[in-house]
């Protein structure tokens, strides 16, 4: 990464420190990195170190933490509409890059689910740095928390989990679905066949973004 590029993302994290979050600065700040340099950029601002070591007890069908391309989740901002009106969860937030990066650039409220407590312990401490207000890490199982995310409106999944474990958390998004309208990112994932889903004309191979089509309007 150049020079350039590393005393933006000091700049940047100074800024976020002393003025909080704002979506415009950022956006400007992050268009002006080159594209190959921006995940390496992110992790500079968001103070990306050593990684905690992956739980040895995380259930079947779980998988391990990787951070998903920074632009992927900012394919995945725009094909959805995320507004600051929005919140925005990531199922298997891992350290925290894509709910900061959501947060920053689009002004949304944010919660990360997590189930590895060093994972979610250094999100939150790197949100708290920042001043991130509207971000916040839950620690728990996936499958089981996001029946209670009632307030979600998008719903983010880079690849975190398979089999019925996936099949669990798709069906408590379609309980959801049932009271206000989703959409649901996708990263590498196979394509959901669930009626209560529509896709979006996506741009990339790994990105797939739906909408959910049994729900009152949305407000």
């Amino acid at each position: 990464m150049e020079a350039a590029a590393i005393d933006s993302a000091r700049r940047t994290r100074e800024a976020l420190t002393r003025d909080g979050p704002r979506p415009e600065a950022f956006r400007a700040a992050l268009e002006a990195v080159p594209a190959r340099d921006r995940d390496a950029w992110l992790d500079l601002v968001w103070d990306v170190g050593e990684l905690p070591d992956d739980d040895p007890g995380l259930p079947r069908n779980c998988v391990p933490y990787l951070p998903c391309p920074a632009a992927t989740v900012l394919d995945a901002l725009e094909q959805a509409a995320v507004t600051r009106d929005d919140v925005f969860v990531d199922i298997g937030a891992g350290l925290g890059r894509t709910i900061a990066l959501a947060h920053l650039l689009t002004g949304a409220g944010c919660v990360g689910l997590e189930i590895q407590r060093g994972l979610v312990e250094a999100a939150r401490a790197r949100a708290d740095w920042l001043g991130l207000t509207r971000a916040r890490f839950v620690e728990g199982d996936a499958a089981e928390l996001v029946r209670w995310m009632t307030v979600g409106t998008v719903f983010f999944l880079y690849c975190p989990f398979s089999g019925a474990r996936l099949e669990r958390v798709l069906d408590a998004l379609e309980e959801l679905a049932g009271a206000r309208a989703l959409r649901v990112c996708c990263v590498d994932l196979p394509p959901l066949q669930r009626p209560w889903l529509a896709p979006l004309r996506s741009r990339s191979a790994e990105l797939a973004v739906y909408r959910s089509t049994r729900s009152v309007a949305r407000r």
